[in-house]
């Protein structure tokens, strides 16, 4: 069983507290780790003004501490791990898990343990990123590139232009006219194509990337700008708050996630052929991003943090083989 105690120098507090440990070591049994936070900065930001601080198993105590909190915490532990691992594995088997050099791949591994938000964040910021890179090479006069990502994406989303992001031009996006948004040209208006809903339609507005005067469409559709800013910005929020943020229960995600942007989607999907199952309606931009938005985040909300509790097993087993690779050199 694994103990690990938080302390730093000049703390009474942490030393009797180790004291206490060494004293319980004959009763209950335990490796312990003593770790002194003034050598890592991230440690002295999340424990510094709550130190000593002890984990074992599921239990995280903060001073003040009592003899009582930490013997309970001690004892079932124990015996969680006693039964747990008399049920899949052997003592031989635990110690040989522990006993191997530290590789590469062991260093690759506890490096996403500690970095994967950032990893996670870098890719999304890419993924959403990219598609506003194509309008801008499309006004720079550069259209070879700009096609290679209007085409890579067109394998991703429909690309059509009246759902789309336009920048460089007199509109930042130009609607149906089933959509009733009032003030805009609408997508009929600005490029002369029909708004109809044959293949051929839909081919043209899929194909139309923009002009000088409309401007240039970004390479992802509204609601997909929506869904990914989601994910980005939530990202971000958990990062800046050291992933405290506690997970968004699955009906709240329900709720604010997926009946909006479902709402949305599906009424307009099935009034429109070949479906018409109710009367036709187109989306408005607004909504699209809105519902878009609201699912990403939501989303980000939702499973962030469990991957979070995931990946702290994964840091907690690292620097347990770690530290005890160490010490057999």
């Amino acid at each position: 069983m694994r103990v690990t105690l938080y302390n730093r120098s000049n703390c009474h507090l942490c030393d009797d507290l180790y004291m206490e440990l060494e004293a319980l070591q004959k009763k209950i049994p335990h490796d312990l780790v003593v770790i002194d936070i003034d050598t890592r900065k991230d440690l002295i930001d999340k424990y510094g003004s709550e130190i000593p601080v002890v984990e074992v198993g599921q239990f995280q105590l903060k001073s003040p501490i009592s003899q009582q909190e930490l013997i309970t915490a001690l004892e079932v532990t124990q015996a969680y791990e006693q039964s747990y691992h008399a049920s899949v594995t052997t003592p031989s088997a635990i110690n040989s898990t522990f006993s191997k050099p530290w590789t590469k791949s062991d260093s690759f591994s506890y490096w996403i343990s500690r970095h994967y938000l950032a990893v996670f964040n870098l890719i999304i910021l890419l993924y959403v990123g990219i598609p506003f890179v194509a309008p801008v090479l499309m006004h720079a006069g550069a259209p070879a590139p700009a096609r290679i990502i209007y085409r890579g994406y067109s394998l991703l989303c429909h690309q059509l232009a009246y759902r789309s992001i336009f920048l460089f031009g007199e509109q930042p996006f130009y609607p149906r006219s089933a959509a009733g948004v009032e003030g805009y040209l609408t997508y009929s208006q600005a490029t002369g194509f029909s708004e109809g809903d044959s293949a051929k339609e839909r081919l043209e507005a899929r194909a139309f990337v923009g002009n000088e005067y409309v401007g240039y469409k970004v390479a992802l559709c509204q609601r997909d700008i929506g869904i990914y800013l989601g994910i980005l910005i939530f990202g971000l929020v958990f990062g800046l708050t050291r992933k405290r943020i506690p997970g968004l229960p699955w009906y709240l995600w329900i709720l604010l996630g997926l009946v909006p942007i479902g709402v949305d989607g599906v009424s307009q999907l099935i009034s429109q052929p070949p479906l018409s199952f109710i009367p036709y309606r187109e989306s408005t931009p607004f909504l699209r991003l809105l519902t878009g938005f609201l699912f990403g985040f939501s989303t980000a909300w939702f499973g962030y943090p469990l991957v979070e509790e995931s990946m702290k097993e994964s840091r907690d087993t690292m620097e347990y083989k770690k530290e005890h690779a160490i010490k057999e050199k």
